[in-house]
């Protein structure tokens, strides 16, 4: 029997004594995402030993963090933290469908899934550091010996400006990458609606020409299109630019367009970007009929719940790569993810060296990880196998009533 086995075979249940929800926000310095502040809202899981697991929602962080904190009502009302407090954090599976079942008055399958995904993947990490085991060995082990990350290169808020500086700072930005040892982007392309699909047409032509062809590159349309034949157009006659997935084409509740847009696109067509769990994904892969689909770890439902999609993407033949523009909570979280899934190929991931963001360098440690070849190594550690910045925390955690203001 091996260390690791002996070490679980042993083991007494340590249950959890507190879930603390707190706005994290800091000054959003030259961060083309955030007005004013840039705030995650982060969760800490302590057990009765004091150990603490650490998650993270990217959502409205005073609504989720109302949703944490409310306490039970009544059956169909369950409070979260009155679910987790006292139970075993291995049991994190278990646990959220308890909570989950408890929350019809919730509105469940948004703001509640979007607050219980902090939950889930700090119990996730609290369990690993109990056990001494990282976190994709909870979740199965690993399918993969490394992980593939790909960067979004924003230019920030300048598509209505000339279509050449947009290219000019995507290019720049790809370059920054590539030195980094990325190997695969995604290209923002986010003009409004006085560019004509056939300039869009040019802009990916100028994209490939600079950025060469081996780069594997993908498009973000930030939900551009009303009209699936519009679509349908654009992406027709861009095929031969080789894009990797075409991301956000029409609006996101548009499950019949997306269907028949995905019936006759060249390019894999993806979509459930603010999907909040599995049963709403499935109606992505069934009504919607994408073939990639694009929640995140930090706000579908955490460890547990992105497992479970990565799972029915198997069986209706589609991929997840998680969508990841947060802290580094939510990209070593990603990392784990791919690493225990089949159906995962690569993961977003926000490089610090392409846009200014103190959450993303400062509130964990490592801040980010190696990349060599376009790949980094399997996560490390127990748990998350990152340490938490207490003193940034203890600094810059707001109330409720300043979040989304400037400290």
């Amino acid at each position: 029997m091996t260390a690791s086995a002996k070490a679980a075979t042993a083991r007494q249940p340590c249950a959890v004594a507190a879930v603390e929800a707190l706005i994290v926000s800091v000054p959003a310095v030259g961060n083309a995402f955030a007005e004013g502040s840039e705030e995650t809202l982060l969760v800490k899981v302590t057990d009765e030993d004091g150990r603490v697991g650490i998650g993270e929602s990217v959502c409205t962080p005073a609504v989720v963090k109302a949703m944490i904190d409310q306490r039970t009502i009544h059956f169909w009302s369950q409070g979260i933290t009155d679910v987790v407090v006292g139970a075993d954090p291995v049991e994190a599976a278990a646990l959220y469908d308890r909570s989950y079942h408890g929350s019809f008055y919730h509105g469940r399958r948004g703001t509640y899934v979007q607050a219980y995904s902090a939950v889930d993947i700090a119990l996730y990490d609290l369990a690993g550091r109990q056990l001494g085991l990282p976190v994709y060995k909870l979740l199965g082990g690993a399918r993969t010996e490394r992980i593939r990350p790909y960067a979004t290169c924003y230019p920030g808020d300048i598509y209505d400006g000339p279509m050449n500086a947009v290219l000019d700072e995507v290019t720049r930005q790809v370059a920054i990458a590539t030195d980094q040892g990325l190997t695969a982007v995604k290209v923002p392309v986010l003009f409004g609606a006085e560019v004509s699909d056939r300039d869009i047409v040019a802009f990916v032509a100028s994209c490939r020409a600079a950025f060469g062809g081996d780069l594997t590159m993908a498009l973000d349309f930030g939900y551009r299109w009303w009209d699936w034949h519009d679509a349908a157009w654009t992406l027709r006659r861009i095929e031969d630019y080789d894009v990797a997935f075409a991301e956000a084409p029409l609006r996101h509740d548009d499950l019949a367009g997306h269907a028949r847009l995905a019936a006759v696109s060249p390019i894999r067509v993806g979509g459930a970007e603010f999907a909040a769990g599995r049963w709403e994904v499935r109606d992505w892969l069934t009504t919607g009929g994408v073939s990639l689909v694009q929640p995140g770890v930090s706000r579908a439902g955490g460890f547990t719940e992105l497992m479970r999609i990565a799972e029915l993407c198997e069986l209706h033949g589609a991929q997840l790569i998680p969508h990841s523009f947060a802290t580094g909570i939510t990209d070593v979280a990603n990392f784990h993810l791919q690493a225990a899934a089949l159906t995962i190929p690569m993961v977003e991931f926000r490089s610090s060296r392409l846009g200014p963001s103190r959450l993303r360098t400062e509130l964990v440690h490592p801040p980010e990880p190696e990349i060599v070849g376009g790949f980094a190594a399997l996560p490390t550690g127990a748990g998350l196998g990152v340490e938490l910045n207490d003193e940034l925390v203890a600094a810059h955690t707001v109330d409720a009533s300043r979040s989304g203001g400037s400290d």
